[in-house]
């Protein structure tokens, strides 16, 4: 009998046992490699309900994981969903071939529809064509591929096919050649699906009936589409924007607007698309009341910046002769787009200009510049903001002062967050909520529980916001009991827990070392945990340094969020705290293979009012000569005072000194020596960190604060820390 090859052997090993040698993060790289697995238990690519993973009792030993059987469907299955590239489907599909699972209907399904969602079209055809009697199933995917992909002519070549060799459509392939008669648009072919729609039994199900009334619509039988909206009985969104869009685009603008009436009074709310053709309606009969209520609709569901709503809003005012809304809607849509997308300082400047050349703004536009001011940081730029809004119309707005409350508080100021706060006249749960969760951000617990006692005594009631600042502020500042008993308050006031609250509670239980009681938790949510949850236990296992937890954490992550770099960062810092030199090398070599980097970290000081940015071992600035001579002598009066750095996480491969050397040259560490140079002495020292603060670095600053005689704020990755007197604000509980 003939020995199979290596890479053979290697893939049927790793799939009938799974033991602590199975593992991917890379399925499809694994499949092809001719390497061992890697050694930390790691299970497959996806979690499945169908296949439960399980630790051994003992969660704080060594945690190796108990065999199981796999499924062969369900382990090409994950593989196949983890694929991002076409190599890695080739790589699978060979796999099936030398396993003789290429006629696996089921797989070759699969295989088929990713192709078609990476963007493969041509191999998806391919590999149908190679199969030798497909079902239903097989022919909508890629009947679906094609219509996806506006390949509209093949779709209808295909769904011909399928009825020629005896196939029968289902529900699932007729929205999808509905779709392409549309797109086409091919209204006799249409008929004709509708007709079989009928013949085969569909004519109630809700999903087929839209693809028909959306067919008419677009092509211009309004009435056909009426006819067949009436007789559903279950319409949806998608059903009533049909029409809507139907009428509107047909020249009917009252009908369009009598049938958007009928859906809200049918308590269905309308998407953007719908919103789109309102516009177009009121725009027909040049109706400015009604249009401005479809502005404040579209502002409270968030969808200024959907381009199509930007086109129809100018295109309705500028008809209804007020040319300056245009101007300020796009000029919101400039400031709110770079705010919520990374761009702080850019959507800043752009305020400025807005208010330079004398543009009315209105509280969309004040709102977007001040979580731009929130986001860059700077306590000088938020003051300014606070002065611009004193002097304007806005000052009493409950919206734009909950805004500021949020922004001081992200700036480190929670003294002139509580002065706003203070200052409002009328204050709702949102304007309550912003202000415990700023509390939290900068881990004053007692306060932010003392405020939401406040907050129920003048007969204000919570919402889930709310309890995510209580939770958090609890979190940050070890208060187990009191955040557990929030948690299941929250019934009480009919609040449903969110992936948010779940993600709090565990971490809250990881931090304070209920490692096996955060576990449990999790195994308990009556939703699927999603990344926070695994992200905040994989955190508190790296705290306490629970190997095996922390593997079986980061295996989900990995399959949840496969390209988030901090996963695997975060599981390697928990070996390197071991020493587990090996498996750093490992989660590296991971790393490349998926061409992930790790991001750099920075530090931000403001000085004047101006924000300067430094890196690690950074020696751009102009005055480094002077930084670095000051940070030689911080080393050295901390070295006088006591202090040892400590080594244990960096580097294996340097020695004692040059791991010394590299701690102290961290960006905060820059940041702290140009800001002691800059500055007259007692000033307090701001500093944003775009990375969670190192241990090393939390010890030093607190020297640091005694010595120099400052209070040093930082504001890191997850919250604030205030250094003063050699103490943190945070209780080294962070």
């Amino acid at each position: 009998m003939c020995r199979p090859n290596r890479a053979v052997r290697h893939l049927r090993r790793g799939m009938l046992v799974v033991s602590r040698r199975v593992a991917s993060f890379d399925a499809a790289s694994i499949l092809a490699s001719r390497i061992s697995f890697p050694v930390f238990a790691i299970r497959i690519v996806r979690c499945s309900s169908s296949l439960p993973v399980f630790l051994d009792d003992d969660l704080h030993g060594t945690g190796h994981f108990k065999n199981r059987t796999l499924n062969l469907d369900e382990f090409f299955a994950s593989l196949i969903e983890n694929s991002t590239s076409l190599r890695h489907l080739n790589q699978i599909h060979a796999k099936l071939l030398v396993l003789g699972l290429h006629k696996d209907s089921f797989l070759i399904t699969k295989l088929v529809n990713w192709s078609s969602n990476l963007g493969e079209i041509r191999y998806s055809r391919k590999v149908f064509d190679e199969f030798s009697d497909p079902d239903v199933f097989l022919w909508n995917a890629i009947i679906r591929g094609y219509s996806r992909h506006n390949m509209f002519s093949d779709a209808v070549e295909l769904y011909s096919e399928m009825l020629g060799t005896g196939v029968s459509p289902d529900g699932f392939t007729f929205p999808y050649i509905l779709r392409a008669c549309t797109g086409l648009p091919a209204l006799g072919i249409g008929r004709c699906v509708h007709g079989q729609v009928y013949r085969h039994g569909f004519e109630s199900d809700v999903f087929v009936q839209n693809g028909v009334v959306t067919l008419y619509a677009k092509c211009g039988k309004v009435k056909h589409a009426r006819i067949v909206f009436d007789q559903l009985r279950d319409r949806t969104v998608v059903s009533w924007t049909s029409m809507i869009s139907g009428y509107a685009q047909n020249g009917q603008p009252m009908e369009s607007l009598r049938i958007f009436s009928q859906m809200r009074k049918s308590n269905v709310h309308p998407d953007w698309i719908a919103l789109v053709s309102i516009l177009k309606a009121y725009t027909d009969i040049e109706d400015l009341d009604q249009g401005k209520s479809v502005h404040s609709c579209v502002i409270k569901m968030g969808l200024e910046h959907e381009p199509d709503l930007l086109i129809s809003l100018t295109a309705f005012y500028a008809k209804c002769g007020l040319m300056e809304m245009p101007n300020l809607i796009l000029w919101n849509a400039m400031i709110s787009g770079y705010s919520k997308n990374g761009y702080a300082e850019e959507a800043v400047e752009l305020f400025r200009g807005m208010i330079s050349k004398n543009i009315k703004t209105d509280t969309i536009s004040v709102s977007s510049a001040i979580l731009a001011c929130a986001q860059v940081g700077s306590l000088e730029l938020a003051r300014w903001m606070d002065q611009y809004i004193s002097k304007s119309e806005f000052r009493d707005d409950i919206f734009v002062n909950t805004a500021l409350i949020d922004m001081f508080a992200k700036c480190g100021s929670l003294h002139l967050a509580r002065k706003t706060f203070d200052r409002a006249r009328d204050k709702d749960v949102v304007m309550w909520s912003a202000m415990i969760v700023g509390y939290g951000l900068h881990g004053k617990g007692r306060e932010a529980i003392d405020l939401y006692h406040e907050m129920k005594k003048v007969g204000v009631c919570p919402n889930d916001v709310t309890f995510v600042g209580l939770l958090t502020a609890c979190n940050h500042s070890g208060l187990l009991k009191e955040g557990w008993e929030f948690f299941h308050s929250m019934s009480s006031y009919g609040i449903e827990p969110r992936h948010q609250h779940y993600a709090c509670v565990v971490d809250l239980l990881g931090r304070a070392g209920h490692l096996k009681q955060a576990y449990n938790f999790i195994l308990k949510m009556p939703i699927e945990p999603g990344v926070s949850v695994w992200g905040a236990l994989l955190s508190a296992c790296k705290i306490h340094r629970n190997v095996a937890l922390g593997e079986y954490a980061a295996q989900h992550l990995f399959s949840l969020d496969p390209y988030n770099i901090g996963h695997f960062v975060q599981l390697s810092n928990l070996y390197a705290s071991l020493r587990l030199w090996d498996q750093v090398a490992k989660i590296r070599v991971l790393m490349r293979e998926k061409g992930l980097n790790k991001d750099l970290g920075y530090s931000l000081i403001e000085i004047n009012g101006k924000l300067q940015a430094f890196r690690v071992g950074d020696k751009s600035h102009p005055r480094s000569e002077e930084i670095f001579e000051e940070l030689e002598k911080l080393e050295s009066r901390l070295k006088e005072a006591g202090f040892v750095p400590s080594t244990e996480s960096v580097m294996h491969d340097l020695i004692h000194e040059e791991k010394e050397q590299f701690l102290c040259n961290h960006s905060e560490r820059i940041a702290i020596a140009f800001g002691l140079i800059s500055t007259t002495p007692g000033t307090t020292l701001r500093i944003i960190k775009n990375l969670r603060a190192c241990v090393n670095c939390h010890a030093a600053t607190k020297f640091i604060s005694k010595l120099v005689n400052r209070e040093i704020v930082v504001r890191d990755a997850n919250r604030f820390h205030h250094f003063k007197n050699g103490l943190c604000s945070c209780g080294d509980y962070w």
